[in-house]
């Protein structure tokens, strides 16, 4: 019975700690807050889950997975999730995104690993009606961030035959950072499996049920300061985000333009957070509401945008072989490689000043 629980990639490499926004140091009267996001291919457990299709991450299955190789991954993946914050925050980032876990059992084992256990990650999850039976999740620091409420909202999809295409959920939560309210929508949209083209039509939809979503927080709040983070199967220029996602909204005679996204600009300066078949993509998001860069107005006070980056240091690079370049991921030729993932976790980092 299934529970409910409250790249960079470059063909010749470029430079770790890729990121972009305010380049002037913050003083140091200054609190900057870290927010994650991180695909973290397939963190299955060993056990068969009869109510899905897992069977391939079990020591009988395809990848031969066993527990020994589990409690790698777990320690693997919980470095990376820690060093994602940056040298100056030696706990981990306050609130991280998550996709590609299984159910709340691998993401509880993930923040009680020893490198992670003294962060005190909270979780929010629940069981999606994915058949492979991959979830999103989100983790957050109790120290630093407090929920207020939270949903998890089914994207309801059919085939051409009129079958029902089940897929993952999307996560909502309302919360509190340094006492200031954010509004943090957590996605994993949408395979291209059967090609893009075919399968855009459903992650055009999932990008208006999200912008539904978005509309009617800032019908309520016009100043919300919401983040859409995750894995959405598309890069910036595509179609999803560009035209549905970021579409502006008509106020008289101008067009407004209610978010932006930092990663539309490393896209274009050839920056990517995964790579299949020698194509280079950049599916890993966090896409923030304007009012994040309204500093210059007193009206606007709290948390702005700072930076955004692609966390891909050398250890989370293949460093030979065929896939020389490419992200070091957990599974290849159906057996555990000791990697990380096959996409590299991305963030923004927040900034607000301290009152004297």
């Amino acid at each position: 019975m299934r529970t409910f629980h409250i790249l960079l990639f470059s063909l010749a490499l470029i430079p770790l700690f890729c990121y972009v926004g305010i380049e002037k140091p913050p003083s140091k009267k200054t609190i900057i807050k870290t927010i994650g996001f991180y695909n973290v291919e397939n963190l299955f457990d060993t056990v068969d889950d009869s109510l899905t299709i897992d069977e391939d991450y079990t020591p009988a299955g395809k990848n031969h997975f066993t527990i020994t190789q589990y409690k790698k991954k777990i320690h693997n993946t919980a470095r990376v999730l820690l060093e994602l914050g940056g040298k100056n925050n030696e706990f981990g980032p306050a609130i991280i995104g998550l996709a590609e876990i299984e159910n709340y059992s691998v993401v509880h084992d993930l923040v009680n690993d020893v490198r992670l256990v003294n962060s005190s990650y909270q979780i929010i999850h629940k069981d999606s009606p994915d058949r492979r039976g991959i979830d999103v999740a989100l983790i957050y620091r109790d120290s630093e961030f407090f929920p207020l409420d939270f949903k998890f909202i089914e994207v309801k999809l059919w085939d051409d035959s009129g079958r029902r295409i089940y897929t993952r959920d999307i996560l909502y939560v309302k919360g509190v950072l340094e006492n200031e309210e954010l509004h943090l929508i957590v996605n994993h949209w949408p395979s291209r499996r059967g090609g893009k083209s075919r399968s855009e039509s459903k992650r055009m939809k999932t990008a208006f049920l999200v912008r539904q979503i978005t509309d009617d927080i800032l019908l309520r709040n016009p100043e919300a300061k919401i983040l859409i983070l995750g894995d959405f199967n598309d890069n910036p220029s595509d179609k999803s985000i560009k035209k549905s996602l970021l579409k502006p909204i008509q106020l008289e005679n101008q067009l407004f333009y209610p978010f932006f996204n930092p990663m539309d600009v490393m896209f274009r300066k050839g920056w990517n957070s995964l790579a299949y078949r020698d194509e280079l993509f950049l599916f890993d998001q966090i896409i923030l509401s304007s009012i994040f860069k309204k500093k210059k107005n007193k009206a606007f006070a709290g948390f702005q945008f700072y930076r955004a980056g692609i966390f891909n240091p050398d250890y989370l690079i293949t460093p030979n072989g065929p896939y020389k370049g490419y992200p070091m991921r957990s599974f290849q030729n159906n057996h555990f490689a000791d990697g990380y993932s096959d996409h590299y976790p991305v963030y923004v980092k927040l900034i607000k000043s301290v009152k004297e």
